[in-house]
């Protein structure tokens, strides 16, 4: 069965306690711009945010559902545990540091991983992320376009999605579903720790696989993931990729219209979701243009006849913005 190899990460999708919050926290303080102010598909009481790069590209996009009633993310193995981002150099992680103590934004010290420099952090609900910076190995699959009316300066900007953690309490079977059926390459272990890649490789087309065989096992909530979307180019590819799992029998959400990209999800390793997700159609659409992007709410338009009673439903919050002055911290490029 003929299928192209995943392109790398497409978006990352997590749960916040709060929109309001977490629009202030990434456009704010990490610089990312809300290219889609929407609602979750599936469930037309909750919000789905998306923030990425300057364009929306594909692979610089983490996106949140802010779900009524649902309890704190438990920590564990099993899980989609912690979302990455790429910057261009070591020197915006130092940067980072400095910003992060500025915000008051808990984190770790600078450590590295597989040759490249790493710094962990938090968010408000505890989520875990880390910045990861391109220097150190192949760039691979192209970063994408600092967000240019973000206060982070341009030079040091977030420029993407890095590898997203899997901590799994059976290691062999995970690698089983990265390589076997989905294509990546393990390509190093560090300790606990092993790397695959898909693609081009580089930080935008890998996964960090973590040995973590504990006895408690994640449960899903506020200030965790909900799933992980990886890039196909088109909707034949997509299409290939489900053919490929029918000839398996392997069960799967069969194809997915989300109007911004087409989708396709499966879950092959217990209480981890992935999807496959198209790099089209994008963002700026018949709602939005390029400077408009994420200011109002927007529907797709098999919900727009819904639009009074969903804005009476959603919590409103205030997204027009206007260009930011950067803020350089004192790490102003001669």
């Amino acid at each position: 069965m003929t299928k192209e190899a995943l392109i790398g990460i497409h978006h990352v999708t997590a749960i916040t306690s709060d929109a309001k919050k977490i629009y202030d926290f990434f456009t704010r303080v990490l610089g990312l711009r809300l290219v889609k102010k929407n609602v979750n598909q599936d469930d037309l009481q909750t919000y789905h945010l998306y923030f990425a790069d300057d364009r929306g590209n594909p692979g610089t996009d983490m996106t949140f559902f802010d779900f009524s009633g649902i309890s704190s993310h438990l920590r564990g193995t099993n899980d989609i545990s912690r979302t990455s981002f790429r910057v261009s150099s070591d020197k915006a992680l130092q940067y980072w540091v400095d910003r992060l103590d500025r915000y008051e934004v808990k984190h770790d010290n600078l450590k590295e991983e597989f040759g490249r420099q790493v710094l962990y952090f938090e968010d408000f609900d505890q989520q875990r992320y880390a910045f990861i910076s391109d220097e150190g190995g192949s760039v691979g699959v192209p970063a994408g376009e600092p967000w240019h009316d973000g206060p982070v300066p341009d030079e040091f900007a977030i420029v993407g999605l890095g590898p997203v953690y899997l901590s799994v309490d059976r290691p062999e079977f995970m690698s089983a579903i990265l390589t076997d059926i989905m294509g990546f390459k393990a390509v190093a272990t560090e300790n606990d720790l092993t790397r695959f890649e898909t693609g081009d490789g580089g930080n935008g087309a890998s996964v960090i696989m973590v040995a973590a065989e504990q006895a408690t096992v994640a449960q899903q909530g506020y200030g965790g993931v909900h799933h992980v979307a990886f890039r196909v180019a088109d909707k034949a590819q997509l299409a290939s990729w489900k053919a490929f799992f029918d000839s398996h029998n392997w069960p799967h959400s069969g194809l997915v219209e989300r109007y911004y990209f087409e989708s396709l999800y499966f879950r092959f390793y217990p209480n981890i979701l992935f999807e496959l997700a198209t790099d089209g159609p994008g963002f700026i659409d018949d709602e939005e243009s390029y400077e408009e992007l994420g200011q109002k709410l927007t529907l797709p338009p098999h919900l727009r006849h819904y639009r009074q009673k969903i804005e009476e439903d959603l919590k409103p919050f205030d997204s027009i913005w206007t260009t930011s002055e950067k803020e350089y911290l004192g790490h102003e490029i001669d």
